[in-house]
This record gives C-alpha cells, sequence and structure tokens, in this order.
C-alpha cells in the first residue's frame, strides 16, 4: 500500500438493487487521483435485501471476488463510511451515478462525480468516432452505458459487463484509466455540487 499522506484517493462505487429497487449489494474500488491506480476494494451482499432476488443474482458470489461482507444495510453504510474516512476520501464516481446517488442517501454528504458526463461525450472521449450520432451537447445518442464505452476505449468487443457490483465499481475505474483525461477534467460531472475537484 502506498503512503497515503501526500495522496489524493478517490471511489468507484456500484451498486445492484433487488426486484424491489432495494440495494443488495455494493462494490467499491478506492484509487489514486493522479495515476487512477486501483488502491484497494470493498465489496457488501446486503441482508435481507439479497434474499428476494434480483436480475443480477446469478452474479452476487463469482470466482474471482474477495470475500463480501454480508450484512444489513445500516452496518454496510457504516463499515464503508469508516474505511472511506480511513482513505481520507471525498469524492465517489459512479457511471450513470444518480442512480447510485440516489439509492445510497445515507452517503450524500460526499462528493458524487457522474462518469458517464465524460465518458460519453465527444469532446472529453477522443475515441467517439466523428461519424457517431450525437446530442448538440456532445453526448452520444445511444450506446454509452459501460459495456458499449468500455468496448470502445478498450478495443475489447468481446467484453461483456457482469453486473456483479465489484466487478463493475473495477470496470468502471477502467474507464477512466483509459479515458486518459486529468482529474479535475471531472469537476464538470459533479451531481451534488458541494466542493471544487482537486487532486
Amino acid at each position: 500500500m502506498e503512503n497515503m499522506e501526500n495522496t489524493e484517493i478517490f471511489a468507484v462505487m456500484d451498486t445492484e438493487t433487488n426486484w424491489c429497487n432495494e440495494v443488495m449489494s455494493i462494490g467499491v474500488a478506492i484509487a489514486n487521483c493522479e495515476t487512477f491506480e486501483l488502491i484497494d476494494t470493498r465489496y457488501y451482499i446486503l441482508n435481507p435485501e439479497y434474499l428476494i432476488g434480483g436480475m443480477f443474482s446469478a452474479v452476487l458470489q463469482i470466482n474471482g471476488n474477495p470475500p463480501a461482507l454480508e450484512c444489513n444495510r445500516r452496518e454496510a453504510v457504516c463499515d464503508l463510511e469508516k474505511w472511506l474516512d480511513k482513505y481520507n476520501v471525498q469524492s465517489v464516481f459512479a457511471y450513470n451515478a444518480f442512480f447510485d446517488y440516489s439509492h445510497l442517501e445515507e452517503l450524500a454528504g460526499f462528493n458524487w462525480y457522474d462518469i458517464i458526463k465524460i465518458a460519453a461525450y465527444k469532446q472529453f472521449n477522443s475515441k467517439i468516432p466523428e461519424s457517431a450520432e450525437c446530442c448538440k451537447t456532445g453526448r452520444l445518442k445511444r450506446n454509452y452505458g459501460v459495456e458499449p464505452i468500455m468496448r470502445l476505449l478498450s478495443d475489447d468487443y468481446s467484453y461483456f459487463e457482469t453486473h456483479n457490483a465489484l466487478f463493475d465499481a473495477i470496470d468502471e475505474l477502467k474507464i477512466m484509466q483509459l479515458l486518459g483525461l486529468p482529474f479535475d477534467t471531472y469537476n464538470t460531472a459533479i451531481i451534488n455540487a458541494k466542493e471544487e475537484l482537486k487532486c
């Protein structure tokens, strides 16, 4: 682990929900804001929410996952806040962040940023071809989810999103790495204005 005293750290978070639209899993990857390198991960499976089942229940536990902390939502949020505080995380990123932000109201005190507001816009994503159909704002009109953007950026057209919260958080961090933009570029992607993003 690197020396955290002189390093700014951010988190990338993803959630999966059950059939009742309740969070059943939370995956978090934290990274260095200068290098975008992965530093640590945390993965929670929420009980009893996961017992209801959901579209992606089959991948809650898959090979290669670090062990999940199975607990109730209050315990998960409490542990997550302590863990993020240990790394002095102030900023949380997510792909289509309004979804995760609205499902994790307990974490509204963090600065939340939406990766899609950078990755899906031709003025930021140099891999978007000139022929792509875009809105006047520069945003792609279609195919701007994690899967098509990861395929575009990586040139790996065999890539499939797992819909496991931890693996998806790591993939969303990979999108930020592949975009190769300075950290403060994401100031335009804040969804709950609090502080300017700095590294």
